[in-house]
């Protein structure tokens, strides 16, 4: 079964046909610039390109940098604060002709991760997936399950953000080596299991390549891996969303009646 999954980004909006049955590409990647300024009229042309780009005419998933509660957006990182109250699934319906499914980026990442990567041995307990790059998005699962938007990344450690202190962002804007974002980030986990127990921490987003660089100067009680599907994580994990969710509301609806 092959779904269509859109990433949605602060610099770029990207797609890919997705086989939703094993969690690979079956077709390239297309990206668009994300426009200037992402406000919703500007974002939902540029996903309707997209969409355009691959003939596609089933239904679509989309992972959305914000809070999205039954598709509507209540807050904005990276993206226009006019998106807040935005029903986001229904504006993308509108501009593609597609049934659209729209979620946090970090939970579609972490849907990808429990189903298909490094979360897929852990059916138990509670696994808390971490993607690090711009800001510190989160998705937790308890026994499997997602506990959606939760959005960790904005936890305060000593009066800051958490992702103000041990971001990628703030690595590179600081100019610290692996070892002294490390210390920073050893903070941030080190709050996340006071607060939450996890069983493990998955490690995505961009940092997730340079693992073996940093892994040494971490400790929690919690197992630390990192992720493995990249940065096809958030493309995988909106498509089987969009799969999951219409399979769902058609098994709601019934068998369809005949005369």
């Amino acid at each position: 079964m092959e779904v269509l999954g859109l990433d949605i980004g602060g610099s770029g909006i990207k797609g890919a046909l997705i086989d939703v049955t094993t969690g690979t590409l079956v077709s390239d990647r297309f990206r668009l610039p994300t426009p200037e300024e992402a406000k919703p009229d500007d974002v939902a042309e540029v996903v309707g390109k997209v969409v355009k780009h691959f003939g596609y005419k089933g239904v679509l998933g989309a992972g959305f940098p914000a809070v999205v509660h039954h598709g509507v957006a209540y807050s904005a990182a990276n993206i226009h604060e006019s998106w807040i109250g935005k029903d986001v699934s229904a504006l993308f319906s509108k501009a593609t002709g597609c049934k659209s499914y729209v979620l946090n980026d970090a939970d579609a990442a972490g849907m990808a991760e429990m189903q298909f990567g490094a979360g897929r041995k852990y059916k138990h307990g509670v696994v808390a997936m971490l993607t690090i790059g711009t800001g510190i998005g989160s998705a937790i699962f308890i026994d499997g399950h997602l506990f959606p938007n939760t959005e960790f990344g904005h936890i305060e450690i000593r009066g800051k953000d958490a992702e103000r202190r041990a971001s990628d962002a703030a690595r590179e804007r600081k100019k610290w080596t692996w070892e002294e974002w490390a210390m920073r980030f050893q903070e941030v986990l080190s709050t996340y299991e006071k607060l939450f127990s996890p069983d493990v921490f998955i490690i995505g987003g961009g940092t997730s390549k340079y693992f073996r660089e940093y892994e040494l100067f971490l400790r929690t009680r919690a197992e630390i891996i990192p992720a493995q599907m990249l940065n096809q994580a958030g493309l995988v994990g909106a498509a089987v969303y969009a799969y999951r969710s219409n399979a769902l509301l058609k098994s709601a609806r019934g068998p369809k009646k005949t005369d």
